[in-house]
């Protein structure tokens, strides 16, 4: 397992895009459709990861099965929900995996193509806090299309009530410096970034 990307979900994709840019200072890229999803996407490179504000698309109708990242169920401000995890074998990450981490779909958009895990419900295992897990197929990766922002993800913090049991479920599988997973109240996810203006956050 590899950082792939951040996931920030918003009510719309104007909300979320105006919240992103005004707390970091950049502009974020145009992104697309996801058609079997019903969903849309601006994005932001952050070097070697990167960032999507990701929303339902109002254009698009209403899947016969839940959304990704738990979108059916969203409300309130926008705010960073997900943070997904690149894998060479992703049929054997599932069955590594915890419960209800999902089941593999191929999907597309352009010249991009991948597997991802849907839960069968849409929201991943501790509460949404356990990462997205996703296979891109062939070379092409979203970072070849965007511009370099400048920022650089410093740190990314998943709190959540079970944290001892969230990094269990990850031991020997994933290690990037810059993930913590600390014990709250609540699931929460933060992230710190470093820029040509500094240090901003999210």
């Amino acid at each position: 397992m590899r950082l792939d990307h951040i996931a920030v979900s918003a009510a719309s994709l104007d909300e979320g895009t105006a919240w992103v840019e005004e707390a970091l200072g950049v502009r974020l890229s145009p992104g697309g459709r996801h058609r079997h999803m019903g969903t849309w996407n601006r994005l932001l490179s952050l070097g070697d990861v990167y960032l999507e504000v990701i929303t339902t698309d109002p254009a698009a109708s209403r899947p016969d099965w839940p959304r990704w990242f738990d979108l059916d169920r969203f409300s309130g401000p926008p705010r960073l929900t997900n943070w997904i995890v690149a894998v060479e074998n992703l049929k054997a990450e599932l069955a590594a995996g915890p419960e209800g981490l999902g089941h593999p779909v191929k999907l597309e958009r352009g010249d991009l193509h991948w597997e991802m895990a849907i839960p069968p419900d849409g929201r991943l295992p501790f509460d949404d806090a356990f990462p997205a897990v996703i296979h891109w197929q062939g070379t092409d990766h979203p970072i070849r299309h965007l511009p370099d922002s400048g920022l650089r993800l410093v740190r990314l913090e998943i709190t959540h009530p079970r944290a001892g049991a969230l990094r269990h479920a990850l031991e020997g599988r994933f290690h990037d410096a810059r993930v913590s997973i600390v014990e709250g109240p609540a699931k929460a996810i933060h992230a710190e970034f470093h820029g040509p203006k500094g240090e901003c956050f999210l």
